[in-house]
């Protein structure tokens, strides 16, 4: 059996309803980009019958895996472990709501594929399409913000859920990252560049989900993740 090429990753935590939708959406976009694929279900402890949905697809189609835990580690350690059992050379992940279009998964890709070691979506570049409440677009440009000038990164949008890893080199990152939920994207990406990682930022055409769960206060309150991983990184040298 030849390995893929490509490793999709889908975080879920009580998404039945945006399953329906995004698992055979990622099979019809991943298919014209490599016939080489599988899409890793990353059910984090779900109560809603996400569990069974998934294990109900994988019986339809040999693309699909489930990888589930009984108890909610949080997103950030739910991808790591997806990460780690992805077997494609390139891993990517994104949003169940699928918040930034699928047309932009090609483009993710090929940025990895042409030698990135990280691509990802952006919402805040002066091309970026989005839609979202103006308390949100407040909240995290504020947000941003502070990781560029606190945390030193260069790049624009920290938090956008659609992203691209070179395998490889990721997994070399993932042991020091020690947030388990929503800051992981960013402490992924502040510490991938004080590595030297090339990341590649392109603008994306994005709009809120219905069913987000990332609220405004969830924005602000991470405030004192980045005090923190400023003292890891400056002060504790961790």
């Amino acid at each position: 059996m030849v390995a893929p090429e490509i490793t999709a990753i889908i975080p879920v935590f009580n998404d039945r309803p945006a399953l329906e939708r995004a698992i055979p959406e990622s099979l019809k976009v991943l298919s014209t980009i490599t016939e080489n694929f599988e899409v890793i279900v990353a059910e984090d402890g779900s109560s809603d019958g996400s569990t069974e949905f998934v294990r109900q697809y994988e019986t339809i189609s040999s693309h699909v895996k489930l990888l589930h835990s009984d108890i909610r580690q949080g997103r950030g350690k739910a991808l790591n472990r997806a990460i780690r059992t992805a077997q494609g050379s390139i891993v990517c992940y994104y949003d169940v709501d699928l918040a930034t279009d699928m047309k932009h998964l090609p483009e993710l890709i090929d940025a990895v594929r042409k030698g990135a070691d990280i691509s990802t979506g952006s919402r805040l570049l002066p091309k970026s399409d989005i839609r979202r409440t103006e308390g949100r677009e407040i909240a995290s440009r504020s947000y941003n913000f502070l990781v560029r000038h606190i945390l030193g990164s260069r790049l624009f949008d920290h938090q956008c859920g659609f992203k691209a890893f070179n395998k490889t080199r990721i997994i070399r990152v993932l042991p020091t990252i020690r947030s388990n939920h929503w800051f992981w994207d960013t402490e992924l990406l502040v510490r991938a560049q004080r590595l030297g990682y090339t990341v590649d930022e392109f603008p994306v055409r994005w709009r809120a989900g219905s069913g987000t769960t990332v609220r405004v206060k969830d924005v602000f309150g991470m405030g004192s993740s980045i005090l923190r991983l400023w003292w890891q990184i400056h002060v504790s040298k961790n």
